[in-house]
């Protein structure tokens, strides 16, 4: 679908994971889901966040695969790890910043989200996006999601790497997203 963008909003998220049953009847990938979705604060709160493969431009997950099993194809997109090259040692799975490549051991493969190739490649919207009710996740054009409130951003830090994506996240200003991953370290205890 051309002139179409993939946005992810976390604010906007039901927790209701019709987009992860939706991933599972993707042809492509077997019956599994390529969603990550998580609780927030389980604890404290009900809040829940759904989120695809940001598609990175310089994808980490292919930089690091020794097999050179990961591609990356001229719209973007990262492709899940090709069958037979794919060696399942999980070093996508460590690189990624967004934590999104899953080893299925069943197959020896990596897959991901693959913004449903098979269906974004004749016309058809992600099955994740046809789904969600809240539009948390959405495939739309870039002046659908202007009438919105928040801002499109797709320049994420991890420290001192900075990350363009696809994908856009919802947020409410137009400032990139920045990440310190030592805030989330465990820095041990006294126990």
């Amino acid at each position: 679908m051309f002139g179409y963008e993939f946005y992810v909003d976390p604010s906007r998220c039901i927790g209701c994971q019709s987009c992860v049953r939706a991933c599972e009847e993707c042809e492509t990938h077997r019956g599994q889901s390529m969603i990550n979705f998580d609780f927030i604060d389980r604890s404290e709160t009900i809040e829940t966040a759904a989120y695809v493969c940001w598609h990175c431009d310089e994808p980490t997950c292919a930089q690091v695969c020794p097999a050179d099993a990961i591609k990356q194809g001229e719209d973007g997109i990262v492709q899940s790890a090709l069958k037979p090259r794919c060696i399942a040692c999980s070093n996508c799975v460590l690189a990624c910043p967004f934590g999104i490549p899953k080893v299925f051991p069943q197959f020896e493969q990596m897959m991901k989200c693959d913004m449903c190739y098979d269906r974004t490649s004749v016309g058809k919207r992600p099955m994740c996006a046809t789904v969600c009710p809240s539009q948390a996740l959405a495939y739309l054009r870039p002046e659908d999601i202007a009438r919105r409130r928040e801002k499109p951003s797709n320049v994420f830090f991890f420290g001192d790497q900075k990350i363009t994506t696809q994908v856009y996240m919802m947020t409410p200003e137009a400032e990139p997203v920045t990440l310190d991953i030592t805030a989330f370290t465990w820095e041990g205890s006294n126990e």
